[in-house]
């Protein structure tokens, strides 16, 4: 499998815990919309959980092939390499940041995500229009906003998706990272207090914040080690 794909996969499931924390108060709005028949038993809820989600990663999907276009598009401009590897590097220093901030060391990256919420504010109250959730396919509509949610996570593989060299493999890149971060995110819908203490344990963000670390130390060498 492509390395870069693998390391989507596992910064989604690693940062797993910043999900819990930054998108908890959306599943729990999610899945209280739902009717109170659907919410007395997990095996109703389950269906509507993965329509939210499908729907989150189909935006996840649409915006890296967008990302992977305009990173082509941009390579064709000067040499493909050198702009590659300098979107690797700028993925790979972004990936750090973030590591710093789940672990509770550096919070620079919430800077970058207010960036994002400008956006979010327009898209919010497209929400409300919708109403309550009673279809699947209504959910899978609530789950593609959601997927407009400003975050660190989702802008440093956007960034990896840039640097993927064109939009299918930048789709590719962003479906492996929804694909992990789809466990958590899941098991959060139906099991919403547990994993949100979960999320708060400061070992479990310190170990998912060097993990992430370590990928973005990966990506840095996998930037560099094609000019060696």
């Amino acid at each position: 499998m492509d390395p870069m794909l693998i390391t989507a996969l596992m910064v989604g499931f690693l940062g797993g815990v910043h999900c819990l924390g930054m998108c908890g108060g959306v599943v729990g709005a999610l899945t209280f919309s739902l009717s109170p028949k659907v919410q007395a038993s997990w095996w109703r809820m389950f269906p509507y959980q993965i329509a939210y989600n499908s729907g989150r990663i189909s935006s996840y999907i649409l915006v890296g092939a967008l990302f992977g276009f305009l990173g082509s598009s941009f390579s064709s401009i000067a040499t493909l390499l050198p702009v590659q590897q300098g979107l690797q590097v700028i993925a790979g220093l972004f990936m750090i940041a973030l590591g710093l901030y789940l672990g509770g060391w550096w919070f620079g990256v919430v800077a970058v995500e207010k960036l994002g919420q400008r956006l979010w504010q327009k898209l919010a109250p497209y929400t409300k229009r919708l109403g309550s959730v009673k279809t699947l396919p209504q959910a899978w509509l609530y789950g593609l906003i959601w997927g407009w949610l400003p975050c660190g996570l989702v802008y440093s593989m956007l960034i990896m998706a840039m640097s993927s060299g064109g939009a299918l493999d930048g789709a590719f890149i962003m479906l492996a990272f929804g694909l992990g971060t789809l466990p958590s995110l899941l098991l959060m819908g139906v099991f919403a207090f547990y994993f949100t203490k979960l999320a708060r344990n400061v070992w479990v963000r310190r170990f998912a914040g060097l993990s992430v670390i370590l990928m973005g130390i990966w990506q840095l060498y996998l930037a560099f080690s094609v000019s060696l």
